[in-house]
């Protein structure tokens, strides 16, 4: 099975497999898995539809020398995103109708560079915790992480090469993690949050779901702004943050992150250890009050109207945030800019390239009640760094994997993907 979106592009290029015959291959994996899996909002005649959309696309784009870089390239839109011809529902029970808006700019990008819309995955509750029907494609009883649920679960089921999500706190890279696949989170700011319904405005970020770091690369330089050089670095040097953030992992995943931490250490990395965060607390209690005060603001006029079809654990954020005053939310906006600056300025300080630590506090949980807890994601996407997941380990008898979270500097995002590629390449290939 053709799985990564690199290799797929290149074929396509060179005629080693037509998009029509991959579409099929696409279809057949849908009705093998899809039925178990529920990655994606249903959709009737959907490859109907995108052979139609093929045959214009050729028309279009007639010389094969010419054609954009995600030519027939199939992609999965995490239903918060507004797409022109489909309904936006959010994982919620509000009318569609009621929630329709502008198709965004990532979206815009997505066609203008070939690529067809394979459907709507799906997300937990307006991204927030109320999950969804979609299940861990490496273990059907476990969680495939939120909220970006459905993006994660189709890139590792292999019915997408490329799949979009959100994050707010760890809404791509837990469900990556959960489901064994790479997730890439941009720097806050550089990719547009256009045509996206939001959950905090000062927090959601866009992020990418592929197979492997290489097709990060590929999609991340199609939407990120000024993503246009490599940085050829012979040698990186890394961090691993101490202090009581990382004692929210739980003890088996901290063995392992200690493991793997050594494998990349003895593959020639240098690295060291940074006290760093000792008031976490503050920082996660600042992290949750900006989002309910904006979820509040944000759902203002849908709240007053449809709050009686809210799930119970946004209806809860809602009302939460309500109650916050507005010089706690000044407080908390001032701490994301506050830890961006004490993180960069220990990187400085110390010459540290990229930051290293679990993706989550442990394997998927079981069963579908829980998307799991983000807190090892939380302090990253609070100060807007770049951070990508990179599988690690399989681990023996639940069949499901652990993820090393990279994060680099702000606006650091072609850097911190140089950085993982080279640990890819040389510790887990």
């Amino acid at each position: 099975m053709i799985n990564s979106l690199t290799q797929l592009v290149e074929d396509f290029r060179t005629g080693s497999i037509t998009v029509e015959d991959y579409l099929n291959i696409i279809e057949g994996r849908f009705d093998q898995f899809e039925p178990l899996i529920h990655a994606f909002l249903p959709e009737t005649n959907r490859f109907r539809r995108l052979h139609l959309e093929l045959v214009e696309l050729v028309k279009k784009y007639p010389n094969p020398n010419r054609r954009p870089p995600l030519f027939g390239i199939p992609v999965g839109i995490k239903d918060l995103f507004h797409v022109d011809g489909f309904e936006t529902r959010a994982g919620s029970k509000l009318p569609p109708e009621v929630l329709k808006g502008e198709e965004g700019a990532v979206i815009k990008m997505l066609k203008d560079a070939g690529a067809l819309i394979l459907g709507k995955t799906v997300t937990t509750e307006f991204a927030y915790f109320a999950p969804g029907p979609t299940r861990n494609p490496l273990n059907l009883n476990h969680t495939p992480g939120g909220s970006s649920s459905g993006s994660a679960a189709a890139v590792a089921a292999g019915l997408t090469p490329l799949a979009f999500g959100t994050q707010t706190i760890g809404s791509v890279i837990r469900p990556a993690a959960y489901c064994g696949v790479v997730g890439f989170k941009p720097s806050q700011g550089r990719v547009s949050t256009s045509g996206i319904i939001s959950l905090a405005p000062s927090l959601d970020q866009v992020g990418i779901f592929t197979s492997n770091v290489e097709s990060a690369e590929f999609a991340a330089s199609i939407i990120c702004k000024d993503w246009d050089y490599r940085i050829n670095s012979e040698s990186f040097k890394l961090a691993i943050p101490e202090g009581p953030y990382l004692s929210k992992s739980n003890k088996e995943t901290l063995e392992h992150f200690k493991n793997v931490c050594k494998k990349i250490s003895d593959s020639g990395f240098d690295i060291i250890q940074i006290p760093m965060m000792n008031n976490f607390e503050e920082i996660v209690e600042h992290n949750n009050n900006l989002i309910a005060a904006e979820a509040a603001v944000f759902h203002k006029d849908w709240f007053r109207e449809y709050s009686n079809l809210y799930h119970s654990k946004t209806l809860e954020l809602i009302l939460g945030g309500q109650a916050i005053q507005s010089t706690e939310i000044d407080k908390s906006r001032h701490c994301c800019t506050k830890l961006r600056d004490e993180i960069m300025r220990l990187m400085v300080m110390h010459n540290v390239d990229a930051i290293l630590s679990p993706s989550t506090t442990g394997i998927a949980p079981f069963g579908l009640e829980s998307t799991g807890d983000p807190v090892m994601n939380l302090p990253w996407t609070y100060a807007g760094l770049p951070v990508i997941n990179i599988p690690f380990e399989i681990l023996v008898g639940s069949n499901l994997p652990l993820g090393l979270q990279v994060i680099g500097e702000y606006w650091g995002d072609v850097e911190l993907i140089e950085i993982a590629s080279k640990i890819e390449k040389t510790v887990f290939f």
